[in-house]
């Protein structure tokens, strides 16, 4: 792969943020090795709230039901409540009460001991799709990665599609995603991941920073 400017510029760009995007996913790991139950939760349902909807204002709602202890006791009208500045949150204010019931055991949540049934990733991502209403292949790996579970699973949001147009990755960006289609375009990203010698969850992260000029989440 010939190396172009717009690589270059990616090469540089991990160079200047490598130590905070270490930073940042040594922090996501922690959350699974340390974390309680209802921080697990949490990232699951920003992950759930995120589809079109901007990444920010997500997670100060989800800030704001755990604040308000909503989160894990609030009912459907307090929790749309708290999701005014959410697009369609009536029916992910449903969402959210129907991944609690899902993920409780005994009135507990038990997002973690769920998971670690789940023996890998991969695996971990299908059932969240097939199982958690609001979920798909990008919120599900979104989350995984929140959480310190997945490392090469690809988070395809415009953000991270953009850029691979703009790298040559993909010819367009399609206006929704098949399975099949974004298993795909998740190897090429993998493939340039190779090729550049950044892993993929940092160029996860560095293609967020040139979209919105900060590391987040």
């Amino acid at each position: 792969m010939k190396e172009s400017i717009k690589i270059k510029e990616i090469k540089e760009i991990y160079l200047i943020l490598k130590d905070k995007i270490n930073k940042r996913l040594n922090e996501f790991r922690r959350i699974w090795e340390d974390a309680d139950e209802e921080i697990v939760f949490a990232e699951l349902i920003f992950c759930l709230l995120t589809p079109q909807s901007k990444a920010k204002l997500c997670w100060k709602a989800v800030e704001n039901l755990k604040r308000k202890n909503l989160l894990m006791n609030g009912n459907l009208i307090e929790i749309v409540n708290e999701l005014n500045k959410i697009r369609f949150k009536n029916r992910k204010a449903l969402y959210i009460i129907q991944a609690r019931n899902q993920f409780s055991t005994n009135g507990k949540i038990s997002t973690k001991e769920l998971l670690r049934k789940l023996s890998d990733p991969q695996r971990a991502r299908e059932w969240l799709v097939k199982n958690v209403k609001g979920i798909g292949y990008k919120e599900a790996s979104h989350f995984l990665r929140n959480v310190g579970l997945s490392e090469n699973l690809a988070i395809l949001d415009r953000h991270i599609l953009k850029n691979l147009k703009s790298l040559g990755v993909i010819n367009n960006i399609p206006k929704s995603l098949s399975k099949k289609q974004y298993i795909e375009i998740e190897r090429k990203m993998i493939e340039l991941s190779r090729e550049i010698s950044i892993p993929l969850n940092s160029l996860d992260l560095i293609f967020w920073y040139k979209e919105t000029g900060e590391i987040f989440k």
